[in-house]
């Protein structure tokens, strides 16, 4: 292989990888002068020209001339002059020698090893590249498709050929992918591992969402509407707070879309997830009264110091402010930013009930908490569910909930 072949290979890689001109240039420097530098231990004495659009290579050995019986004259950068007119007959002490080296002066060897080093600085090139490609792009949606499904991560290709990684946890739960799927996700991070560029994608961080009302929401796009918070249970329930500097735009209205037509694009790409979209407020009690929703709150008590409210509703509402499986009272406190605990509000003929602590005596500790968990905080309050309601809604065993409604009953027959 010549020069010629070499240089052109390289130039038409560099060019379909979009490399500068500067940066293609430097890389054929290098390999030519690691050539050198094997052959002739320093290529400081040495000046490498390339014209990578022609091919040409032009490696030139420049030295003084210095009399024969010189001491310099073993430095690498001298030759004697006795040598120096081996070359050109009328060379003089003191002049500089031009001296033109042939690839092929290297020996057949030493080319097919700057082969291997140019293919292998490709190969880095190429990694790198790509690294710098999809670091400038975390946290932005990228689309590709599925070409291998393994236990812990999807194998995705995108329109470059380029490997990318959705690993389980960063899938929806309700996720079911097949070969030759087209996936979209964003770009969650980007890593080298053992020198390899490794792209890991998520479908389950909250920017994924805020990206999909980007996508389908132009005020969000263009900046008319805020989004101040995304929280999420993936593939379950998300909750979202938005917010317009301009009065004329109802934030809600808009992220949800006429007959719903803007939010369900993005609960069908969510595997049907319940997106709450809310009005941010800098009301505390009625930011949380929002976030609650579709409960109806009662009355709010903070404590700010401790970053805890106490939220009152009436006994209809406590299940819905729960929501299925705890996720709406779960995501509201994660979205105000403060623990919440549900309360039921008493009505006359409620005052008669007795709180579930009263009977710490007799019911153990965990087990009242188990029950409050879930709203229940009054031994009446237990007492008009079923068995069945509790075993779903609590973690309780059978034989627990049978020696607690045991308890509660004796109470209210004495």
């Amino acid at each position: 292989m010549d020069a010629k072949v070499l240089i052109e290979s390289f130039a038409e890689f560099a060019r379909s990888k979009n490399v500068d001109r500067p940066t293609m240039i430097r890389i054929l420097e290098d390999v030519f002068r690691a050539m050198i530098r094997k052959k002739y231990e320093t290529d400081e004495n040495f000046d490498v020209t390339i014209n990578a659009d022609k091919g040409d290579l032009e490696i030139l050995r420049i030295r003084e001339i210095v009399d024969d019986n010189s001491e310099d004259i073993w430095d690498f950068d001298k030759i004697s002059l006795s040598e120096a007119r081996q070359i050109e007959p009328d060379f003089e002490v003191g002049e500089e020698v031009y001296e033109k080296i042939e690839l092929e002066e290297f020996g057949r060897r030493a080319v097919m090893m700057a082969r291997q080093t140019l293919i292998q600085k490709i190969k880095d090139l190429e990694k790198d590249l790509l690294f710098n490609q999809y670091e400038e792009l975390v946290g932005e949606i990228v689309s590709a498709e599925v070409y291998q499904i393994l236990g812990r991560e999807v194998l995705l290709i995108d329109g470059e050929g380029n490997e990318l990684i959705l690993p389980k946890g960063e899938q929806i739960p309700k996720d079911r992918f097949r070969k030759g799927d087209t996936v979209r996700a964003i770009v969650h991070k980007v890593e080298m591992v053992n020198g390899n560029p490794r792209i890991i994608l998520s479908r389950t961080s909250p920017i994924f969402l805020e990206r999909l009302f980007e996508n389908e929401v132009p005020e969000v796009f263009d900046g008319l509407i805020t989004i101040r918070k995304i929280v999420r249970e993936p593939g379950e329930r998300a909750k979202v707070a938005v917010e317009s500097y301009d009065d004329r735009i109802d934030p809600v209205g808009a992220c949800v879309g006429m007959k719903g037509s803007r939010i369900h694009a993005i609960v069908r790409e969510l595997q049907n997830e319940n997106i709450d979209v809310i009005n941010y407020t800098d009301n505390l009690e009625l930011y949380v009264a929002r976030a609650l929703s579709p409960a109806k709150v009662t009355s709010i008590t903070s404590d700010k110091d401790n970053k805890r409210l106490s939220v009152y509703l009436k006994p209809d509402q406590v299940s819905m402010a729960i929501g299925k499986g705890g996720f709406n009272i779960r995501l509201a406190s994660r979205l105000v930013g403060y623990e919440i605990d549900v309360f039921r509000e008493l009505s006359d003929y409620e005052e008669e009930d007795v709180d579930l602590e009263e009977f710490v005596d007799e019911i153990e500790g965990w087990v009242i908490d188990e029950l409050k968990k879930t709203g229940l905080d009054t031994a009446k309050s237990v007492l008009t569910l079923t068995k069945e309601d509790l075993l779903r809604r609590t973690e309780l065993e059978e034989e627990t909930i049978d020696e607690v409604f045991k308890i509660l009953r004796q109470e209210f027959e004495q």
